[in-house]
């Protein structure tokens, strides 16, 4: 194996992330991410096969030296057979010999039934998504009376050996704010990191408006209230930032809760991901309004060397951010589901 060239945005971002969304299709329907009825899901024809997935992931780990592969949807779970994939995944091998990281994001609903077949296959590391710990405004989120589920796949998670799981909550002014504190006592008690995510304008209903985010410093001011807190130093290009509470020692389970400021004070300067959707749409960014067409390429007898350029072209594309609040921000045409989330 040649050795791997860096992939450099015109901003001297290098990247080193790849999300890939394995499916659009969902057993949820999430109020900040897709409508409740008339999605449009793709013929399964058009999405990528794991044999397609692999390839251009083979090709981002050789010749580009990414490290880190997350699985994406949708929701990857409902994707049939995905410890199939994971297996292929789990067999790339970077120029230093060493396995990409393999991570997952999850609503967690069916990981009582998958989490160890998961975990065998090469994942571990886990994010499943939690915004709220009531039955009724679980079912009024997700429009899916699923919470005893998502809990039980938390445990499962845990059970299997996952490290580190955490938990994604979404908060939203109005619907979910009012239980911060909850859930940052519910990651403490369960030994998980709680991730706080400010609300996005990416919900297919369009009713994102810069009134329903809550701030990341609102979002600390109120979990600082009842459990005191001290920042983490940052950790390279993660999205978090990152705060211990000053009865747990760091490193301990339980001992942080992060904030993803998004909207507020936004990562973009660190950013190193790219995104393949699940019909093989290759973005730059969640809210790029450019795609690149990755699928005709590889059933179109594309070689390595030609799909490769074409990564190259697409992150020489990236923009310095992603816009939001200012006036020339554009919302994604498409969902988060059917961008990869």
């Amino acid at each position: 194996m040649s050795a791997p060239e860096a992939l450099i945005d015109p901003f001297g971002r290098t990247v080193r992330d790849l999300r890939i969304s394995v499916t659009d299709r969902c057993n949820f329907r999430c109020t900040y991410c897709m409508p409740e009825e008339g999605m449009k899901w793709l013929d399964r024809v058009d999405v990528l096969t794991f044999e397609e997935i692999q390839r251009f992931a083979r090709i981002c780990v050789e010749r580009f030296d990414v490290d880190g592969i997350r699985l994406t949807g949708g929701e990857p779970t409902v994707r049939a057979h995905l410890p199939v994939l994971v297996d292929k995944l789990a067999q790339l091998k970077r120029a230093n010999g060493h396995t990409p990281d393999i991570a997952i994001t999850t609503n967690g609903s069916t990981l009582r039934n998958v989490a160890d077949e998961l975990f065998a296959a090469g994942i571990k590391r886990i994010n499943i998504s939690l915004d709220t710990l009531q039955r009724d405004k679980f079912l009024a989120m997700t429009r899916r009376d699923e919470l005893d589920n998502v809990l039980s796949g938390i445990e499962a998670a845990k059970a299997a050996g996952f490290t580190p799981v955490k938990i994604n909550a979404v908060v939203e002014r109005g619907t979910n704010d009012d239980e911060i504190v909850d859930l940052a006592r519910f990651g403490r008690d369960s030994g998980i990191e709680m991730r706080f995510i400010e609300f996005m304008p990416l919900d297919a209903e369009q009713g994102w408006s810069t009134s329903k985010v809550v701030s990341q410093d609102e979002i600390v001011a109120r979990i600082a209230e009842v459990f005191p807190l001290e920042p983490v130093p940052q950790r390279g290009a993660a999205p978090a930032d990152r705060w211990r509470y000053l009865d747990r020692e760091l490193g301990t389970p339980g001992a942080t809760v992060g904030v993803i400021p998004t909207v507020t004070k936004p990562f973009c300067g660190d950013c190193d991901r790219v995104r393949l959707t699940a019909e093989g749409q290759f973005r730059t960014c969640l809210f790029a309004t450019r795609e690149f067409d990755m699928r005709v390429l590889l059933r179109n007898g594309a070689s390595d060397d030609d799909i490769a350029n074409e990564i190259r072209a697409a992150v020489g594309t990236k923009w310095a951010g992603h816009q939001i609040g200012q006036v020339t921000f554009v919302r994604p045409a498409r969902t988060m589901s059917q961008i990869g989330g």
